[in-house]
């Protein structure tokens, strides 16, 4: 593939003076900050959170916060740049605030999630296999590995405060983040043993890509080396929602070779693509060994095989919210096992259940057995 990448771009320098890089609250986050409210500063190392910590110490400063303030970072291990945490920790000490790291394994969590789908498919938990990625519906990425974990070492912190949880998106980022608050009730901060509450809140929320390169060069912010490598944004070095672009730019790096290989075997054994539709194995092959490329490849046309064999599926067939809702007749029962034998066989995963009655036997099992907790 050709190694050519677009170098990014920053805006000119655009000097302005500080109440000119708004800072969005709400009447009810003035109260809290009034009130003395820990505020907790959620940083990545990417421009937009560093940006945004500096710009709401000196918000913080100019209306006299009193309440704890701290830095927070959400490091998910091997998937993570290298540099990333380093930024953290530099950030942390020119603000002269702690910083709390919280530790969590996505590339493990991927590899349990495959694991568990296969594990269900195999005693007939689900008619179809569940790739285990997350994706742009379902973010447990960015749930379970980090908003549970900050919002868990926040609370038990800070018992019996408000906590205000600020982050750095903003609404020009994408179509979905134009539609978010200012400021919105942040349920896992709701303790009642612990006595909390508290609030997400994205303080610069108005501000354009221009604005959070301007207030770096401005304020001599170091970007993290991501972005001179020509990266447009800092996340994990291979995220589910990255351009092909970003994806690219983090196989130059030689530190992120070994979270490469770890995708790309998940890849090969799940049949399933990093991306819809797109294969991380195929951005920067020369990484792999000829091993890895021809199970890739291989990979492929198993993929290809168990999509063709689930396509045949009707959809009353399929379960709803993890449960089947009718036992199968004789027909449709031995349409299920011609379809299990085909994906089991492109997945290479053994099965229970390849019967026409063993199907049918199995799904009035988990009938009855979502009747009786139903009603215990």
């Amino acid at each position: 593939m050709s190694r050519s990448l677009s170098v990014l771009n920053h805006p000119p320098l655009s000097l302005r003076m500080p109440n000119e890089y708004p800072i969005a609250v709400t009447p009810t986050l003035s109260e809290h900050l009034k009130s003395g409210a820990v505020v907790g500063i959620g940083v990545s190392g990417g421009k937009d959170s560093l940006a945004m910590a500096y710009a709401l110490m000196e918000y913080l400063d100019r209306i006299s916060h009193s309440g704890p303030r701290v830095l927070i970072h959400s490091d998910l291990g091997l998937i993570e740049w290298r540099e990333s945490l380093p930024m953290c920790e530099l950030l942390a000490q020119r603000l002269g605030l702690e910083l709390i790291v919280v530790h969590k394994d996505m590339i493990a969590r991927w590899k349990q999630r495959q694991q568990n789908t296969v594990r269900r498919y195999e005693r007939l938990e689900c008619v179809k296999l569940v790739m285990p990625w997350s994706s742009a519906q379902w973010k447990f990425c960015a749930g379970e590995q980090k908003l549970e974990p900050i919002s868990s070492a926040l609370t038990h912190r800070f018992p019996f405060q408000v906590i205000l949880s600020a982050s750095g998106i903003r609404r020009d980022e994408s179509n979905e983040r134009k539609k978010a608050a200012v400021s919105k009730e942040q349920p896992k901060l709701l303790r009642k043993k612990l006595g909390t509450s508290g609030y997400d809140w994205h303080p610069i929320i108005e501000w354009s890509l221009q604005d959070v390169f301007a207030y770096h060069q401005e304020k001599r912010i170091p970007l993290h080396a991501a972005y001179q490598m020509g990266s447009t944004r800092v996340s994990c070095t291979y995220c589910v929602l990255s351009s092909r672009n970003n994806l690219a730019v983090a196989t130059l790096c030689e530190a992120n070779h070994k979270a490469y290989r770890e995708l790309v075997s998940i890849e090969i054994a799940s049949t399933f693509s990093f991306q819809s539709g797109s294969w991380l194995g195929d951005v920067a092959p020369h990484i792999l060994d000829q091993e890895m490329r021809e199970a890739l490849a291989d990979a492929k046309r198993r993929a290809h095989r168990r999509e063709q064999a689930e396509s045949r599926l009707p959809k009353h067939l399929l379960y709803q919210k993890g449960r089947p809702i009718a036992v199968p007749t004789w027909d449709e029962a031995r349409l299920l096992s011609e379809v299990r034998k085909a994906v089991a066989e492109a997945v290479r995963v053994d099965i229970d259940y390849t019967t026409p009655a063993a199907i049918r036997d199995r799904y009035s099992e988990l009938l009855n057995l979502h009747v009786q907790r139903a009603a215990s």
